[in-house]
């Protein structure tokens, strides 16, 4: 399902919690969030989460945002909050090489089916961020811009970007020449320029076009007039 159960609306300035609180008044309980972190990234996993929050105030998080939106404390306080009162929680992990051999819109889609399914309460109804995702087994929404409008899928968000910048800043002290710990594997110009410098790292995704030109396998910029980017070239 794609849309909302008939004769469910939620008004624009219902807040974080107007999706539950919709759902719930037509007798829908137990809703999942879903949400990753680290698509866009080079280098490192790409990690889901999942999160199914009480109702009422059992279920309000003391600060909770888009991760995106979150300062790194504000984060790791959210993140207990959620643990401490979430009715049901889970991260999934993929790692580099399962990104690389999948393609990153396939393992971002098993990513969260993999964190639904891992809940240990299961979910009645499941919203997603931004695109639809089959094979949940339960009907769910595609929200757009999901986790600054759900709270279900704000937590979510926060469960998936909080364990990963933990496993990046790991990395980080095995890798230290990328500054995994400051950039969590994104493009910026101190992770270009250590590209550049000492190629790519046992952790980097060759299916990006970066990586696999700092490797030599890719034509330099200006060889074939191609610009810089982080995007992987197949899927």
């Amino acid at each position: 399902m794609s849309e909302l159960p008939r004769g469910v609306t939620v008004r624009r300035d219902a807040g974080l919690y107007g999706y539950e609180r919709a759902l719930r008044r037509h007798g829908i309980e137990d809703i999942a969030g879903v949400d990753e972190a680290g698509r866009g990234a080079c280098a490192g996993p790409l990690v889901a989460g999942a999160a199914i929050l009480p109702p009422g105030r059992a279920g309000i998080v003391p600060g909770l945002a888009d991760s995106k939106l979150l300062t790194e404390k504000a984060r790791e306080r959210c993140y207990d909050q959620i643990v401490k009162r979430a009715l049901a929680w889970s991260v999934v992990v993929v790692s580099h090489d399962e990104c690389d051999r999948l393609g990153m819109h396939v393992a971002n889609v098993e990513a969260l089916r993999r964190a639904v399914a891992l809940l240990e309460l299961p979910p009645a109804y499941v919203l997603t961020d931004g695109f639809p995702v089959d094979g949940l087994g339960v009907p769910g929404l595609a929200v757009w811009k999901g986790d600054r409008v759900a709270a279900c899928i704000a937590a979510a968000s926060v469960l998936a970007k909080v364990t990963r910048d933990r496993i990046m800043t790991e990395l980080d002290a095995v890798w230290p020449a990328y500054d995994f710990k400051t950039h969590k594997g994104y493009i910026t110009d101190v992770h270009t320029a250590a590209l550049t410098e000492h190629g790519p790292s046992p952790v980097h995704r060759m299916r990006f076009v970066n990586v696999r030109r700092a490797a030599g396998l890719e034509p330099g910029v200006g060889e074939l007039g191609l610009e810089p980017t982080g995007i992987e070239s197949a899927s």
